[in-house]
């Protein structure tokens, strides 16, 4: 396919390799570790380590990984929640000399044991609990907490150390949704690392007085950017718990306690914490985000910038970054800002041409960041990184993200949405054809598409439309079951859509636009769907429906698998405390997130509340609350 020549935004020519250096990540960080061995390198809900520690166990990881064989170019299963040993395990894998494969223990068994097939890894590090959940086969598994625990001198004195990893050596594999039914692995060298962390370092001034955070998903590329900028500058990363990570207001406390300095957060996430009050006295210089569609400015007053960051995994996590300003003045959806160090942005219409100005178009990106492909697809690789002629850089390649931008008149490029039928929910890339190939594969399954949908309150939930084999229908307890087996729980839908056929348009293609609303009459419900038997539950059931933009909702649904998340949790709990004038805790609402357990939690919190109470405020309370619902705790307190 041809490229015509066109124009580049931000950085243009080759990109600039004199400023990434010549040693990879893990030799920096040994650096640091020689040079401050006492200092705070990480800590974490299971370890607190040094500098001097962290090298140590991960030295020691290392060389029992070369005594298996691990080497350049090898791919290492790494299989680790967030915590202090992932960054052991992650270290040692790159100072043996190989790439680590990036898996997070929470998704399903068969997508971690495909990918690990995929890969080819035949060495795998991970916790004791998560390798009995795995079929290992044959692979060696190295549990990270064993091979810490006591030294080896045979392995000290037998084995040498690392291979340093030159820069087209690969670092480490991420996979991402694929529209084939598969994940897909995609191939990240040390150059592409080096660059963002380069990058990163000078942007944000990072020194080792920082201290950082860990919040992104282990197998979220998110992840990349919170450990290797802070590890090879003699920065701390710290790492909440995973009940402080899902409470805007508790994650606020903790950032502000445990004196961060720059955190990365995903969109969804950033938007609430944008929107709550802020001590003056925090540390916080930087708040980044990226992953998903930015929808507001920062308010006016935040004591830290707000930086949104774009950037696909298969051009090294960040592509284009800028600071957001605040909301005084500002009109429309903030900017992806610009292409960063040794990366280039084309914007091309679909002949590959440039685009001026104000036009939309795919983006394109070249320059340092880019991977060198997808394991195992060669195919997809030609199809996706094409040659970059552009830079007139002779081999030089470029990535076309699907991703459709323009440029404004300030040079700051406008995310618009995508060219194909890829979307991001909370920040995780999702291929809707991943999703139908998989419900296709259920026996009474003959056809679906699946589609996103945004609602008004600024979440976004997947439906599923589904055409029986025959007339047996399975219950949407039983399709969610059969997608949890292979799916992460992000990519199953909130609603699943009966129909008789899926509408056509006239060349043969789905017709989205004839879709039909999931109403009560064509929804797949669970087999024994309980309806709500109070006016408590009838009240809570039509706050949820109508959040989720559902026709109605069960009591025992679950809140979080029809599409609720954290941030939509945050919305529920305020409108449950305006209706019913209690303080119901996102904690709260994980724990009973079905429509019948939260009205049994809003019915506790009311009768404390009255038992503390005076009969005159209880009285004022009742009254000022939703009465239905109320009458018979009126009466039971004698009110």
């Amino acid at each position: 396919m041809t490229i015509v020549a066109g124009a580049a935004i931000g950085t243009r020519g080759r990109a600039s390799r004199e400023t990434l250096g010549d040693s990879s990540v893990q030799e920096q960080f040994a650096t640091y570790a020689a040079t401050q061995p006492d200092a705070l390198a990480v800590s974490g809900p299971d370890a607190t380590l040094t500098y001097g520690q962290l090298e140590r166990r991960t030295d020691q990881l290392a060389r029992r990984l070369r005594a298996l064989g691990v080497a350049r170019e090898r791919p290492v299963g790494l299989c680790l929640g967030r915590s202090a040993a992932l960054i052991v395990g992650a270290l040692g894998i790159l100072r043996a000399g190989g790439a680590y494969v990036a898996l997070d223990p929470g998704h399903p068994r068969e997508r971690l044991g495909f990918m690990l097939r995929d890969c080819g890894a035949d060495v795998l590090v991970t916790s004791g609990s998560a390798a009995a959940e795995l079929d290992t086969g044959q692979m060696a598994v190295v549990t990270v907490d064993a091979a810490c625990a006591e030294r080896e001198p045979e392995l000290e004195s037998s084995v040498e150390p690392a291979a340093t990893g030159g820069g087209g050596d690969l670092a480490y594999v991420i996979y991402t949704s694929g529209s084939t039914g598969t994940p897909k692995g995609i191939l990240v060298e040390h150059a592409g690392l080096r660059n963002l962390v380069s990058w990163h370092q000078h942007a944000f001034a990072i020194s080792g007085a920082d201290r950082a955070t860990q919040i992104a998903s282990p197998a979220f590329d998110g992840t990349v950017w919170e450990l290797w900028p802070y590890l090879t500058a003699g920065a701390s990363i710290h790492i909440p718990t995973d009940e402080v990570r899902a409470d805007p207001v508790a994650l606020r406390d903790w950032l502000v306690a445990e004196r961060i300095s720059v955190t990365f957060v995903p969109t969804a996430l950033a938007e609430v914490l944008m929107t709550l009050d802020w001590p003056a006295e925090t540390s916080l210089r930087y708040l980044l985000t990226g992953g998903d569609t930015l929808h507001r400015h920062p308010p006016a007053g935040l004591p830290f910038a707000v930086v949104n960051n774009y950037g696909p995994s298969e051009a090294t996590v960040v592509t284009t970054s800028g600071v957001v300003s605040p909301s005084i003045d500002q009109v429309g959806v903030p900017s992806i800002g610009r292409p960063i160090k040794g990366v280039q942005a084309y914007i091309v219409d679909d002949q590959l041409d440039r685009v001026g100005t104000g036009t939309p178009g795919e983006l394109l990106v070249g320059g340092a960041g880019v991977a060198r492909g997808y394991l195992n697809r060669a195919c997809l690789t030609d199809e996706r990184f094409i040659p970059d002629r552009f830079s007139g850089v002779p081999g030089a390649r470029v990535y076309r993200t699907g991703d459709l931008v323009c440029e404004r008149p300030d040079g700051e490029i406008e995310f618009l949405g995508r060219v194909d039928e890829q979307v991001k929910i909370l920040g995780n890339r999702i291929e809707l054809g991943e999703i139908s190939a998989t419900l296709n594969r259920h026996v009474e399954v003959r056809s679906s598409v699946v589609v996103m949908r945004e609602h008004a309150s600024g979440g976004r939930h997947l439906i599923a439309y589904v055409v029986p084999v025959d007339s047996r229908r399975p219950d949407s307890t039983q399709l969610r079951a059969h997608l949890g087996q292979h799916l992460p729980t992000y990519m199953v839908p909130a609603a699943f859509v009966w129909l008789e056929e899926l509408p056509l348009t006239p060349n043969g293609k789905v017709d989205r636009a004839a879709l039909p609303a999931p109403v009560s009459a064509n929804t797949a419900q669970p087999a024994e769907s309980a309806q709500p038997g109070s006016e408590l539950e009838q009240v809570l059931a039509t706050l949820v429906a109508e959040l989720l933009e559902l026709d109605r909702v069960g009591t025992d649904e679950n809140f979080f698998m029809l599409g609720g998340h954290s941030m939509l949790g945050a919305q529920l709990i305020a409108r449950i405390g305006e209706r019913f004038r209690v303080d119901m805790s996102l904690r709260a609402l994980f724990d009973n997130p079905t429509v019948a357990e939260m009205a049994t939690e809003v019915e506790r919190l009311l009768i404390a509340e009255l038992e503390a109470m005076s009969d005159d405020d209880a009285a004022h309370l009742l009254a000022e609350s939703t009465p239905g619902p109320l009458e018979t705790l009126s009466d039971e307190h004698e009110v």
